[in-house]
């Protein structure tokens, strides 16, 4: 799948997801989604939380955004806690605290959320909120990398490329970069070719092989 598919895939996700929360809390009024909030329910905690940070339907507000990510969060909304990490990371909101969206992403990446998972193991590599740990960041970027984010992926490829935590395997590194091509990573297919010119035939058709062994195990 291209760059180009990708992006407006996630654009079509998030107008059917404008389309479910108007359908379940009444058209472009949210006081119904607000009440629900208010009222404990989680999903309709994570849905305003949504709505105030995308301006859906009321004013952008990170700040009332973070407090209702926070909500759903704390009652173990994988999505909410994702996305309350990612605020503290970038500052929306609330003041950057790295340590605090370490704390947040590793609760969504234990309930197996990918882009938790890939996010967790940026943070180990960057050492940002948490001591430098490759070989943690190894566990979470596979972790990502088996449920087809691409951009883990390529980090495994470059890793088993430097020999970064693993032994260097140009095979492995070719079947990562392989896999990260096919899910429209940019660049990942020019990346592989690069690396092919130092390997010899059987290593290429090693890494050839694992990638069909890989995407036969994670469609």
């Amino acid at each position: 799948m291209n760059k180009s598919m990708r992006g407006l895939l996630c654009i079509i996700c998030l107008l059917i997801l404008s389309v479910v929360i108007i359908n379940i809390y009444g058209g472009s009024d949210f006081d119904n989604c607000k009440k629900q909030a208010e009222q404990g329910d989680a999903s309709a905690q994570y849905n305003l939380a949504w709505m105030y940070s995308e301006g859906e339907g009321v004013t952008k507000n990170y700040k009332e955004a973070v407090r209702w990510f926070r909500r759903a969060a704390e009652q173990g909304n994988a999505r909410a806690q994702y996305d309350l990490g990612f605020m503290y990371v970038g500052g929306y909101g609330t003041p950057k605290d790295y340590k605090e969206a370490v704390r947040w992403y590793r609760k969504s990446a234990e309930q197996g959320d990918a882009k938790a998972q890939f996010n967790l193991g940026l943070m180990y590599v960057k050492g940002n909120g948490v001591a430098p740990d490759y070989k943690k960041a190894l566990k979470w970027y596979r972790k990502a990398a088996e449920q087809g984010v691409a951009k883990a992926q390529i980090k495994l490829a470059l890793m088993y490329t430097k020999g970064d935590v693993v032994p260097r395997d140009y095979s492995m590194a070719y079947m990562f970069c392989d896999i990260a091509a096919a899910n429209g990573y940019a660049k990942a297919a020019e990346f592989r070719d690069l690396l092919a010119k130092k390997m010899t035939s059987e290593q290429i058709a090693r890494g050839q092989e694992l990638a069909r062994e890989w995407i036969e195990k994670h469609p």
